[in-house]
């Protein structure tokens, strides 16, 4: 039970960069943005084949960050410049990236098995052994969730400061209130580029940290990303609560992990894996439409009320 706990944990550290990613653009500017289905596997794919041809895998993986960072540029591009919806552009990137990542890759798949990854290094300083004493089975997890936290409080600390400068507070309320930005001599063109280029930036290291974790990189690793980082905000939001920015963020990589353990219990119990996406789609479809529940349950409750 311990090993599969500790297990969604890992996965949820990782995800919930890429669930930072969704936010920015899904919650903070407002946008679906399916570029990140396409810049998951960007990142993965380039750290991969960086780790492959004998780059620092810290290197690869800040590379991984240039394109993401590359990606959300083009979709940022596609709608400001040339006036294509914000929907629409994010389809026409994905759908390049497809190839680009085939390119990249140089075929569907490629292995990191025996390659050192960036979390060799922790794995080095010993804290695979951590776990090893009471034969838990959980020894080759540690370093990964130690380098995950690391990475995603970084993260945190970074958007946390990045959001509360001028420039940060431009994008929010680009995303808030478009018009009035405008009206204050804002450009929000540019912030909705900068929005995707850092989302989408985020996006990437999530994907190039994935893959060195689980040891490959697959060109169709992106596919339903969107779906996973849209459960992951909504769960956080719904059960941690959306006070202030900072617990925000706190409560998306808490969503992330909770979403990982709903999933492996639901695994544990029985659900054949065939069906994941199908269950994400639902809880999502569920969770984006309780304001619409409540609506038709608040009369009757008020008539229950009155009756009584």
């Amino acid at each position: 039970m311990l090993q599969i706990i500790l297990g969604a944990v890992m996965l949820g550290l990782l995800w919930s960069i890429m669930t930072i990613g969704v936010y920015i653009t899904y919650r903070i500017l407002g946008i679906a943005d399916l570029t990140v289905e396409g810049s998951i596997a960007m990142g993965a794919a380039i750290a991969a084949q960086a780790i492959y041809c004998g780059i620092n895998p810290y290197a690869a993986t800040l590379l991984a960050l240039g394109g993401g960072m590359a990606a959300g540029l083009i979709t940022g591009l596609l709608h400001t410049r040339l006036k294509i919806p914000a929907l629409l552009s994010g389809i026409l990137t994905m759908i390049a990236l497809y190839s680009v990542n085939l390119r990249i890759l140089g075929k569907a798949n490629l292995s990191l098995l025996r390659m050192d990854t960036v979390y060799t290094a922790f794995k080095d300083m010993g804290l695979d052994k951590i776990a090893v004493f009471v034969n838990l089975g959980i020894s080759q997890l540690i370093p990964i969730i130690a380098l995950g936290l690391i990475c995603v409080l970084g993260i945190i600390g970074i958007l946390y400061w990045f959001f509360g400068t001028e420039t940060g507070c431009a994008v929010r309320a680009t995303g808030d209130n478009p018009q009035m930005s405008r009206a204050q001599g804002i450009n929000t063109n540019n912030m909705i580029i900068l929005g995707l280029i850092i989302s989408n930036g985020l996006v990437a290291v999530s994907g190039a940290l994935i893959a060195q974790q689980q040891n490959f990189a697959d060109v169709q690793m992106g596919i339903g990303s969107i779906v996973i980082g849209l459960a992951s905000v909504i769960i956080g939001e719904v059960l941690f609560g959306k006070r202030s920015f900072f617990s925000r963020l706190i409560s998306l990589v808490l969503g992330a992990i909770t979403y990982r353990v709903i999933i492996a219990f639901v695994l544990e119990i029985g659900m054949p894996a065939n069906d994941l996406k199908l269950f994400t789609a639902i809880t999502v479809a569920i969770a984006l439409a309780l304001p619409v529940f409540k609506s038709y349950l608040r009369p009757i409750a008020k008539s229950v009320k009155g009756g009584m």
